[in-house]
């Protein structure tokens, strides 16, 4: 363009004849007269068409971006990925061209489908220790065998962008209250205010503008940990940008790479050290250093951690006259003196607390069924109806909640419900737990079927023994050597008939 103005100046403005501007510049008169002719119009050549590494590549990688867009957004693969396949097929270019290839294509594609812009949005700068971000998401792993659809909290810190990512099985009030408290304890303090959605977990209503009627139970939260709750407006993502980039990003850095687990639990710990992994090799983009750099530079502006929130939702149950109270179609046992009357539930991420009288009761780990095709299960604790089976001893025989007795028990209960009687002996042995540490009636049992002994005095014995720390082993009857006999007796029932027997005559016994 610089050279066509050039052209344009010389004849137009200094009258400069076409004889002389072809002389200066190299070009033909004709070329010259059509440059002029033209206006002002950047001349175009045609680029020389030259081969590309990805050439022989480019039906593949095409091929792969096309079955990328057919797949949910949590499982397509990220660009370097590709490149990292190809490099295993043989390519041995860079992965900007792999980058290049796959905007253009990109490209081209929203162009074939007439996309409409997604809008302009301002960038946002944020204080150390002012804000974080929070945002739920959608994403699968394998834990304890099977492919399993988890709930996973995002929070993460707007000045030095550390980021924790936590799954759970739902989004509920405990699971929401859990998050913060794991988040506050690994970024090692609380900033100011919160920035999240119009989540149903937080905010009951919205209303015009920024007005929020904000849910009880999330209220109480924050004023323990003590920052400010900040909701978007509708459909404004962009106002937490941040997050929403991180649950991207998370895919491609986390959920596609990770390993198999046992349970939730070793998951979290898996995600937690991998995230502090991530802190040290990212870059923080805005400020010099890591995201671990600016985070040590951020954490004096962040308020100290205090006591962890009891983050549990109570409801009111009634425990019904099989002992039992229910909670998401699964049914958990209760002390039997509380059979038919209210309790109160406190729920929370990991177990279900019974509470009644000001007093916990008794406590569960929770059992959470995804699949609502699935009956509900019955969770006992056979220490719960130790009162029932006092009054009502047959109720031992096959009572369900006995079924997952120690084998200890059971194997005693076999022996002794053959004999009459037997099932009033084995309820007394068993209420032994209700004054004694259970392992030591355990302990007493084992010891006396071991013995061959299974009776109810000799299992009272040993505890006694056991309790009074007296040594339950026989004692050494060995006689000395000075007293050893030199002829054992003989067991001979016919020397006492020769006793009987004097003068011939035999005496009656």
């Amino acid at each position: 363009m610089d050279f066509l103005s050039v052209i344009r100046r010389w004849a137009l403005r200094d009258k400069m004849p076409i004889r002389e501007i072809s002389r200066r510049t190299g070009l033909s008169r004709n070329t010259i007269r059509r440059y002029l002719r033209a206006g002002i119009v950047e001349p175009k050549f045609k680029a020389p068409s030259r081969p590309s590494k990805l050439d022989p590549y480019a039906e593949k990688l095409s091929g792969w971006l096309l079955a990328e867009q057919r797949k949910s957004r949590k499982e397509r693969r990220t660009a370097k990925q590709m490149h990292a396949d190809l490099v295993q097929l043989g390519f041995d270019g860079s992965y900007e061209r792999v980058s290049a290839f796959v905007r253009a294509w990109k490209s081209d594609r929203q162009r074939a489908q007439n996309t409409t812009d997604r809008g302009t949005f301002v960038p946002l700068v944020f204080k150390p220790g002012e804000a974080f971000q929070f945002d739920w998401s959608e994403d699968y792993a394998i834990v304890g065998g099977e492919r399993t659809k988890l709930q996973v909290a995002h929070i993460k810190l707007s000045h030095s962008r550390v980021f924790l990512v936590r799954a759970y099985l739902l989004q509920t009030h405990e699971m929401l209250f859990d998050a913060h408290w794991h988040a506050f304890r690994i970024f090692e303090g609380v900033p100011g205010r919160g920035i999240y959605d119009n989540m149903r977990t937080a905010v009951d209503r919205v209303g015009v503008g920024k007005k929020r009627d904000v849910n009880a139970r999330f209220m109480a939260i924050t004023s323990h940990y003590v920052f400010e709750p900040d909701f978007c407006n509708p459909a404004a993502g962009w106002e937490k940008g941040q997050v929403e980039k991180n649950v991207r990003d998370a895919r491609s850095r986390m959920w596609q790479v990770m390993p198999t687990f046992p349970d939730l639990d070793a998951l979290n710990c898996w995600l937690e050290e991998r995230c502090k992994a991530l802190w040290a090799e990212t870059a923080h983009g805005g400020l010099p250093g890591s995201i671990a750099d600016v985070w040590q530079a951020e954490k004096p502006s962040l308020m100290p951690l205090p006591t962890a929130f009891d983050g549990y939702v109570e409801q009111s149950k009634r425990v019904s006259s099989t002992c039992l109270v229910t909670f998401d179609r699964n049914r958990y046992s209760v002390p039997a003196s509380f059979a038919n009357r209210p309790v109160s539930l406190h729920i929370y991420p990991e177990r279900l607390v019974v509470v009644a009288e000001g007093h916990v009761v008794c406590e569960h780990q929770r059992i959470i069924e995804r699949s609502h095709r699935q009956p509900g299960r019955v969770i006992y604790d056979w220490r719960h109806y130790l009162a029932v089976i006092q009054r009502k001893p047959g109720a031992l025989r096959n009572g369900a909640p006995f079924v997952e007795m120690p084998r200890g028990f059971r194997e005693l209960q076999d022996q002794m419900l053959r004999r009459p009687g037997g099932d009033r002996e084995m309820v007394d042995i068993l209420s032994l737990v209700l004054h004694h540490d259970e392992q030591a009636v355990l302990c007493a049992v084992d010891m006396a079927l071991k013995a061959g002994v299974p009776t109810k005095t000799h299992v009272l014995n040993l505890l006694h023994r056991l309790v009074n720390g007296t040594s339950v082993e026989l004692p050494d009857v060995t006689p000395p050597p000075a007293l050893t006999l030199s002829k054992e007796p003989e067991a001979n029932v016919a020397r006492y008939d020769g006793l009987r027997t004097s003068g011939g005559k035999r005496h009656a016994s």
